[in-house]
């Protein structure tokens, strides 16, 4: 008489379920947690987390249950409790709430009553739900116990005696961040969690510790005790640090931007943001952040009104009209200023423009693409192909996405010139100097491994699209994902290539290399360091050191100061409103969130006004709206140059860029470069390679090529493919050895 009537509406593979008297569809295996979250009925949690696996160790969400008209004999957690057909919960009867109440007073026990001086209060899950479950007195008299903090790096601190022990960060860093730095050591009431070997977090993804943790025992270090959570204001955003465009919000007070949380998007970052997200921030304060136009006269630098830096600009820009100039955008420039730049070149008859300035080989005229997979999609693969990328550096999230995918059974195969750690398992490797990868991808095992796979994928990374045989690497992957069936994913390089592309920032004469090997008379460099972003850091500071310059720049840096004729202060992705396209095409929209800093201006103003002084079509709109409103895709007829050549004696440059040293707010931010894996400049030899040349490890050596020498650190790693060269990009020592071969000698 107890059972349930059949429903005939009920979904297949699923039950029937009674909570708090409400009828509810599960899916068979679900656990009564997940029903009761989708029906929006609240049960209390604190170690449950819908990405991580289930520990069921803080009995927070004890419930009692009832099947069959008989009651379970004790209450049951609902995170761990699956569902079954007629099975009937109450989550707020006396024995669930007497469950609860008494699961909370365990866990304050121990825990410190100091919340007006924790920097979780005012967002602690802990300090929230013992407003309903906790007793007003402790029957507590005992000592409570206290655990000495650890020193996890720059980013994460610690307060370790907060902590409840629900594991969530220790199951974060083994499942999604894949590195098991966390853990728990010695049991009951003195269990702790910290890292095994006292050494600091190294994985990329370290900062969503943070905000897994339901109290205050990881909380953000740079954030710490500078603001309240209820006087910040939250904007949207995105990362620019890289094309997957992860959502997020900047935490404003005042205008400043305090601290960068995560915004969920499952289809793009989940509920996680990297470390170079959450904390490139600081660098919005930099000392040398451009905050006033600046005029160069006589060779000495002095603030000017907007009207005159102006007329400077547009007094070069029609001396050097047409051919004579040329237009260099960084690749992380939005649609709208982009569309902007596209229509400004046009007006002064220059195809000179391109945003592919770290890009050594652009002889086959490629620019980025989007996905053949959507990025979701990606942890369904079965075989995933990895061609020169340190995936794990440049598109965190992306890693992750095949961690994913390995830890749902699918191989990872790897061609590379430096064996790069991942978190996942690689089933076969091939680590071969940069000349030899596009031959390696016609390999027939390569060819038959991703024949036999229902979902195949192929990723193209920075490390190849950067390299001085890009061309060849572009050609043997798309031939060999047209031969297999597998789907091309070239990482666009910058975090909004894509966007860029698609509206006509592109060369129709001469593309970024060849406007820097054949000197134009002038430049309009946007959103540039010019020291430290081009592919050919020599050729481009000669280039533009002997051209008049208008220089666009967040930072006024020294190496802005040595080239340009003129200073405009624009605004960083976090101060603007503005469009960025990722890398599987998806258009995403950022708020403007910190406040300008000086007389900075959003670059699309900047260049409004300019387009406007020069009586240029295209730029009689009046807001962003209506620039919006004007936006469309422009097809390009993309000019290629020659080849780069790289033949004499020495090692092939193997280079990949430093994680955080990717773009100016990176370099700025004081918290990341004391990171560990920031490792400052070196350059990495086979042992072979180290000792034909007589260096040793830790050691200096004088590291030359065709045009210029730099004294370097040797590392000495057997991960490096014998004749290749490791390097990473974003350091002045390494700006000048990006191309051609390079010789190494004992300094």
């Amino acid at each position: 008489m107890s059972a349930q009537p059949v429903n005939p509406n009920l979904p297949p593979d699923h039950v029937t379920v009674f909570i708090d008297g409400v009828e509810l569809a599960a899916p068979k295996g679900s656990m009564i947690i997940h029903a009761a979250d989708k029906a929006g009925i609240p049960i209390p949690r604190f170690c449950y987390h819908d990405k991580l696996e289930i520990a069921a160790n803080c009995r927070m969400c004890l419930v009692d249950t009832e099947v069959g008209g008989r009651g379970a004999p004790k209450p049951s957690p609902a995170c761990a409790t699956p569902v079954m057909d007629g099975l009937k919960v109450f989550t707020r009867n006396e024995k669930a709430l007497k469950a609860q109440r008494n699961v909370m007073e365990f866990l304050l026990i121990n825990h410190p009553l100091d919340c007006p001086i924790c920097d979780q209060g005012g967002e602690c899950e802990l300090q929230d739900l013992s407003l309903g479950y906790g007793r007003s007195v402790s029957r507590f008299a005992e000592r409570k116990r206290v655990v000495a903090d650890e020193d996890l790096g720059p980013l994460v601190a610690t307060e370790m005696t907060r902590c409840i022990q629900c594991t969530r960060c220790v199951r974060f860093t083994a499942e999604i961040a894949g590195t098991y730095e966390l853990g728990g050591m010695q049991r009951g009431e003195n269990l702790q969690i910290g890292t095994y070997d006292g050494k600091p977090l190294t994985t990329e993804l370290s900062g969503n510790v943070i905000d897994v943790c339901p109290v205050g025992a990881l909380t953000n270090k740079v954030f710490r005790f500078r603001a309240r959570p209820w006087e910040l204001i939250a904007r949207e955003s995105l990362g620019g640090h890289d094309a997957l465009g992860s959502n997020l919000f900047h935490h404003l007070r005042r205008g400043d931007v305090m601290r960068t949380v995560p915004r969920d998007n499952e289809a793009v970052n989940e509920c996680w943001i990297s470390d170079r997200d959450r904390y490139s921030h600081q660098g919005l304060t930099a000392d040398d952040r451009a905050v006033h136009p600046l005029v160069k006269d006589g060779g000495q630098w002095r603030e000017a009104s907007w009207d005159e830096a102006l007329d400077r600009a547009m007094t070069i820009l029609r001396d050097n009209a047409a051919d004579e100039l040329g237009v260099l955008v960084h690749p992380s420039t939005s649609n709208e200023e982009g569309a902007l730049l596209a229509r400004l070149a046009e007006a002064l008859g220059t195809g000179n423009l391109d945003h592919r300035i770290a890009q050594r080989d652009l002889s086959d005229g490629a620019i980025a693409e989007a996905f053949a997979m959507p990025v979701a999609e990606l942890e369904q693969a079965d075989v995933v192909l990895l061609v020169g990328s340190n995936l794990r550096h440049e598109v965190p999230l992306l890693h992750h996405r095949v961690r994913q995918a390995w830890k749902r059974g699918a191989k990872v195969y790897v061609v590379n010139p430096v064996d790069f750690e991942f978190t996942f398992d690689i089933e076969d490797k091939a680590i071969v100097a940069p000349s030899k990868i596009a031959e390696t991808l016609q390999v027939a095992e390569l060819g038959d491994a991703l024949r036999g796979a229902k979902h195949a994928a192929i990723i193209v990374g920075a490390q190849a699209e950067a390299s001085a045989h890009a061309a060849d690497i572009r050609k043997a992957a798309a031939a060999l994902a047209a031969d297999t069936g597998a789907s091309l994913c070239r990482i666009p390089h910058g975090a909004n290539a894509l966007g860029l592309s698609r509206h006509g920032v592109l060369p129709t004469s001469r593309d970024a290399n060849a406007m820097l090997a054949e000197r134009r008379g002038a430049y309009v460099i946007y959103g540039i360091e010019p020291g430290l972003d081009f592919a050919d850091q020599a050729q481009a500071l000669q280039a533009l050191g002997a051209a008049q310059v208008v220089a666009f720049s967040h930072f006024a840096c020294q190496s802005t100061r040595s080239v340009a004729d003129v200073i405009l202060p624009i605004g960083a992705l976090a101060e603007i409103d503005a469009t960025l396209t990722n890398l599987e095409g998806r258009d995403q929209q950022a708020t403007a969130a910190g406040k300008l800093p000086g007389d900075a201006r959003s670059g699309w103003r900047v260049l409004r006004a300019l387009g406007g002084a020069l009586e240029a079509p295209g730029f009689e709109f009046t807001d962003l709206a209506g620039l919006r409103a004007g936006l469309q895709g422009r097809a390009v007829s993309v000019a290629a140059s020659a080849a780069p050549v790289v033949d004499g004696d020495g090692f092939e440059l193997a280079v990949s860029q430093a994680i955080y040293r990717v773009d100016g707010l990176t370099r700025r931010a004081a918290a990341l470069q004391s990171h560990p894996l920031t490792l400052g400049p070196r350059i990495v030899l086979h042992p072979d390679d180290a000792a034909a040349s007589q260096v040793a490890d830790g050691g200096m050596a004088k590291v030359s090529n065709a045009v210029g020498t730099a004294t370097l650190q040797v590392a000495i790693d057997d991960r490096v493919a014998p004749g290749a060269a490791w390097v990473e990009s974003g350091y002045g020592a390494t700006a000048a050895l990006s191309v051609g071969k390079v010789k190494v000698v004992a300094a």
